[in-house]
């Protein structure tokens, strides 16, 4: 009997779907793509509509020959990557690569990994839809265009191995341009004046002064202030207005790829890439006991709140059964999905209501118990009833001065039953005594409060998503790995938890915006992304598309070659003294920003760091002291940074050369050693990763270490593998096999090849 050949992207859903599918059929999984441009050539023939080249991704070789056998084999072929454009490209490569002689080549598009939609899809296939695939072809060919011409000006002018992208560069404009608004803000005092009244009952409440002589107030300073106390403290006050209403706070609709996201960040502390890997680990597949294994969600990448009726019929009936007929609306909420949304997919959420997250939490990694609770819980409450308050304002009177007090209790608690256990929201606010209007209030306590206005806040990972979606750059496939790679090219770092600009971020940026400012420009990035959603639509050719953006970019090309500024060759007078030759210090600029160099380098290779003052002048940064003394000389010992990051070294350089590195928070696995893995660097400056404890403990990796424990062998870290293709996580442990792509799909796994780097 003829086999079927099933393909799909990960290791994971194929063993999914092999317990659906049965012996008749072979599931094979790609790896993610299988093809792509070439990694050392632009390989994009601009001069014949954009034409590319693609070539077979390096390392996935014996994967595609595997696959073009089975295929000679198989009665029917189903090519099943993932429902997006990026799957799209991979199941038309596969497609490409087994051949024009096996007519029966089909699509399948699987929302959700559960037997049924499985089943579905294979029953009714589709074909490739070469409209998705021109509108993926143009997203890679744009990047391409972009990083692969930029990038080498940045190389020129500013340093080796910067790389610019065509999204990543907005989004880090955006988080410049609030840095910069930050530093101009200007601090302005303010006070507020509360109030602790009691009633004719002897009940006590605050209301806060928020009106003098029906004007808003504006207390500037504390002089101000006390005149103002001294003042009420004389008046006789007394109710003037009692407003009671009732008000709902609505549940939100269930998840889209943004709001998990900053959900899973706000409450969780995940960042978007972490909180995306778990979400396709629920998607694809988690070992549930007997049942093996099962998808838990529904495709995760989605701007829609569209929910199948199926599913709205079983939550709202799991509602009744488990709160009761009164959390229950008359009929299920329908959320609209906003204009601009591709609405490809429908809303994240549990793919079966069979398995709670209480029942399956043995059988899940806590990172994944935690966002498929979250997922469980706004599925369920997106279709109970509104949390109902009772509201209560009381305007008090007293002279020319006007206090108010606002408080509520929960009426009904709706939906938030499922959030009360947490303690996130206190749910009674500022409860209020009974009074009658025209009741005489007695004045216990008046209290002044000094404050100062905050600057803009710094964008978290979630706020960031929330802009750019706002914005309409990027979908939902790119987001995490747009804020991802704007990280890992340190042109951001994190601090507290908030995205702050490097010194190289500032200057990539700012080149970047006066050179090309029509591409790194809020409003044509999304303009483009509604170009590639034209294209997929069949609207308009690919083609159109890469002209318009390419005519005025070669332009721009040309002036940005001849105008752009040489941060390289800039240098600037000190009249600072070296102090080993005597030779004047001039300032340099270096990939992490200005230094101090001695003009005679490379004779005196002398070298500082450097800050201003308020008034502009140069002031030389200290090394810090590190604790203990040199094990060699016993002098003191200092932190200083080398090409490697910070390492400790001691004063007495060059008559002692000790240094020592500084550990990255992860212990050396080797049983017995408790020593600390730190960076490394060989005679040739290859950078690798070993044990402070070298060379009674050998150990030693070329994966960067990655502080996550493996899933499968229970190691206590895993490594990076860093490729071109695309970095691959896998774990330090040589007997076990478990081995994940970074990212395979998404905007930025393209982006790291664009300069040839």
């Amino acid at each position: 009997m003829n086999k079927s050949l099933v393909i799909v992207e990960s290791p994971t859903k194929a063993k999914t779907l092999k317990k659906y599918l049965g012996k008749a059929f072979i599931v094979m999984a790609s790896g993610g793509h299988i093809k792509d441009l070439p990694p050392k050539k632009l390989g994009v023939d601009i001069n014949n509509d954009f034409s590319v080249e693609y070539e077979i991704v390096k390392g996935k070789k014996k994967i595609v020959d595997d696959i073009k056998k089975s295929a000679k084999e198989a009665d029917k072929i189903f090519l099943a990557p993932d429902p997006d454009r990026e799957g799209e490209a991979i199941a038309w490569h596969i497609a490409e690569s087994i051949g024009k002689k096996n007519t029966n080549i089909f699509r399948v598009l699987f929302s959700e990994i559960t037997k049924k939609r499985i089943l579905e899809a294979i029953e009714n296939p589709t074909k490739l839809n070469k409209n998705k695939y021109e509108a993926q072809v143009t997203r890679r060919v744009l990047d391409r265009l972009v990083g692969y011409k930029i990038s080498p000006l940045l190389w020129k002018k500013v340093s080796r191995g910067l790389s610019a992208g065509r999204v990543q560069s907005v989004a880090l404009k955006i988080i410049v341009d609030r840095e910069r608004e930050r530093q101009a803000f200007k601090q302005e005092e303010y006070w507020t004046i509360d109030a602790r009244f009691q009633t004719r009952a002897q009940e006590e409440f605050i209301a806060s002064l928020f009106k003098i002589n029906q004007d808003k107030i504006q207390i500037t300073n504390e002089d101000q202030a006390k005149s103002l106390v001294e003042d009420i403290e004389k008046q006789l006050y007394s109710v003037t207005e009692i407003t009671k209403k009732e008000r709902k706070r609505n549940p939100q609709p269930p998840y889209i790829t943004s709001t998990l996201q900053q959900d899973a960040s706000r409450k969780h502390g995940f960042g978007a890439e972490r909180t995306m890997r778990i979400a396709q680990q629920l998607y694809e597949g988690i070992e549930i006991g007997d049942d093996g294994m099962v998808g838990l969600i529904t495709y995760m990448r989605t701007d829609s709140v569209r929910t199948a009726n199926e599913a709205l019929q079983e939550i709202r009936e799991l509602i009744d059964k488990k709160y009761g007929r009164e959390y229950l609306p008359d009929g299920a909420t329908i959320y609209k999905t906003k204009k601009s949304a591709q609405d490809a997919h429908e809303a994240i959420r549990p793919t079966t209501f069979e398995y709670s997250p209480e029942q399956i939490k043995p059988y899940l990694q806590p990172d994944q118990y935690k966002i498929y609770k979250l997922i469980w819980n706004r599925f369920m409450a997106s279709q109970m009833k509104p949390m109902v308050l009772d509201q209560t304002i009381i305007d008090i009177h007293g002279g020319k001065y006007f206090f108010k007090a606002t408080g509520s209790i929960v009426k009904f608690n709706g939906y938030f039953i499922l959030y009360e256990k947490e303690g996130k929201e206190n749910l009674l606010e500022n409860l209020l005594p009974e009074v009658s209007k025209g009741e005489q209030l007695k004045l216990l306590e008046l209290k002044k409060d000094q404050h100062f206005t905050e600057p803009p806040p710094r964008f978290s990972e979630s706020t960031l998503i929330k802009e750019l979606e706002q914005d309409g750059i990027g979908r939902p496939s790119t987001y995490a790995t747009i804020v991802s790679t704007i990280k890992k090219r340190e042109y951001v770092e994190v601090e507290e938890k908030k995205l702050k600009p490097t010194t190289l971020g500032f200057v990539v940026n700012d080149v970047l915006v006066e050179s090309f400012p029509h591409i790194i420009n809020i409003d044509f990035t999304a303009n483009l992304e509604n170009e590639l959603d034209k294209i997929e639509d069949g609207e308009i050719k690919y083609v159109q598309t890469l002209e318009k953006f390419y005519e005025p970019f070669s332009k721009a090309l040309i002036e940005a070659e001849f105008q752009m500024k040489d941060f390289k060759k800039e240098e600037k007078k000190t009249d600072i003294i070296c102090e080993k030759c005597g030779s004047p210090m001039i300032i340099k600029w270096a990939r992490f920003g200005e230094f101090l160099a001695c003009s005679s380098y490379p004779k005196c290779k002398n070298k500082k760091d450097f800050t201003t003052d308020e008034t502009g002048k140069i002031v030389i940064k200290q090394d810090k002291k590190a604790e203990g003394q040199c094990p060699n000389c016993g002098s003191d010992l200092l932190i200083k940074r080398g090409r490697f990051g910070e390492f400790i070294a001691c004063t007495n350089y060059p008559t002692c050369k000790f240094t020592k590195s500084i550990s990255l928070g992860i212990t050396c696995p080797l049983p017995g050693c408790g020593g600390d893995i730190t960076a490394k660097a060989t005679k040739r400056g290859k950078v690798f990763y070993g044990c402070s404890n070298y060379p009674k403990c050998t150990f030693a990796s070329w994966n960067k270490p990655l502080n996550e424990k493996c899933p499968e062998c229970g190691a206590q870290f895993l490594g990076i593998r860093e490729r071109k293709s695309g970095n691959v996580i896998v774990c330090e442990n040589k007997e076990c096999s478990y081995k994940r792509e970074e990212s395979t799909k998404e905007e930025g796994e393209n982006e790291k090849q664009e300069t040839g780097a």
